[in-house]
This record gives C-alpha cells, sequence and structure tokens, in this order.
C-alpha cells in the first residue's frame, strides 16, 4: 500500500510539474511575440523595409521584364494588393466592402459602406511618393456619389502637395509605413481571437 501511494504521489507531483513548465513555456512564447511586435512598431527601419517588401511583393512586373523570384518570396500582382488593403481596412473599420473590376473604375478601386454612410478609397502600389491625382480622382467620385469619406493608400508616402490637397477634403492618406502598422495591429487582433477561442493553441 505504501508504495502505490508513493508511485501515485510522485506520478501527481509530475503532472503538475508538466503542467507547471508548459504554462511557463507558454508565457514565454507570448512574451516573444508581443516583443517581437512591439520591436517592429518601434523600429522606423524595420517598418521601411516592411513597406518596401509589400511593394516588391505586389508591384506590377513588366512583359519584358525576366526578373525570377526564390521559392521563399511571396509574389503577387497589384489586383492582389486591392484585396491584401480591403481586408485589412473592413477589419479596422467594419461595414461591407466592394472591391472595383480592374478596368472602369474611374478612380475608385474599393466602396467600403459602413452603418454611417460610404467610403471610397484608392490603392496604389507605387515605388514614388504619390501627388495629389489620386486624391482629386476620390474627391471628385465622393462628390458624384455622396460618400461621406474617402482613403488613398500607398506602398510609398505622399508628396506635400498632395498633403495639403487633402486637408479638409475628408480623405484619409495612408502610407506603406502606416499600411504596415495596420498590418502588424491586424495580426495582433488575430493572435488575441485565438487566445480567446483556445487559448491551449497560443
Amino acid at each position: 500500500m505504501e508504495s502505490q501511494m508513493i508511485i501515485t504521489i510522485v506520478a501527481i507531483l509530475i503532472t503538475i510539474l508538466t503542467v507547471i513548465n508548459g504554462i511557463r513555456l507558454k508565457n514565454k512564447r507570448e512574451e516573444y511575440t508581443d516583443l517581437l511586435l512591439d520591436k517592429v512598431e518601434s523600429d522606423i527601419e524595420l517598418r521601411q523595409t516592411l513597406a518596401m517588401g509589400l511593394y516588391l511583393r505586389f508591384k506590377e512586373e513588366q512583359q519584358l521584364d525576366e526578373t525570377s523570384y526564390s521559392a521563399t518570396f511571396i509574389k503577387e500582382d497589384p489586383l492582389a494588393f486591392e484585396h491584401f488593403v480591403t481586408d485589412m481596412i473592413k477589419s479596422f473599420y467594419g461595414g461591407d466592402m466592394f472591391v472595383s473590376k480592374a478596368s472602369g473604375d474611374f478612380g475608385v478601386d474599393f466602396e467600403n459602406r459602413r452603418e454611417e454612410g460610404l467610403y471610397l478609397g484608392q490603392v496604389k502600389c507605387s515605388k514614388d511618393d504619390l501627388d495629389f491625382e489620386s486624391i482629386a480622382l476620390v474627391h471628385s467620385n465622393m462628390e458624384k456619389w455622396r460618400a461621406i469619406g474617402g482613403l488613398v493608400i500607398t506602398t510609398a508616402g505622399f508628396t506635400d502637395k498632395a498633403m495639403r490637397y487633402a486637408e479638409g477634403l475628408g480623405i484619409e492618406l495612408i502610407s506603406g509605413i502606416e499600411l504596415v502598422d495596420m498590418w502588424l495591429k491586424s495580426m495582433e487582433s488575430e493572435t488575441e481571437l485565438i487566445k480567446q477561442l483556445n487559448p491551449s493553441d497560443v
């Protein structure tokens, strides 16, 4: 009887230690993930590099361009970039999202219908900072379709003239670095959701 009791106690102790060790490893993994995300969010060069990576991933390749890429890389086109962006816009702002056809969009790449009204957006996978033309197109369509707001999103940035032009128009300008910030925050939100649904998996 005593030997069986000792074996039972040892088994219980081993189980307790295993659970404690598992909790410690889980906490360390979460701390490391949070630290990594914090580091990326606080390091401007890292975010600039990620913004450039988004441009290279989604940029349109010329037909005569024979550039080949490693299988390690993800290579897509500007239309895929529109869907990449609109998925994030929907996760941040909610509402119904409609992506326009590749041709005949008259300067509007997507419509975001929220409770408060219609928002129109244009998405640009660009290596150069955008001037005011994209903003003017969105604003013109806002007037035409009575939208209450607009968004212009790019992998690059905006010229000073573009930022001055957008003042007071109700158009949000999202640069490549800000887009990276949104991407990181959306990943944080997904991680938190997974934790809530099944904490043991994180």
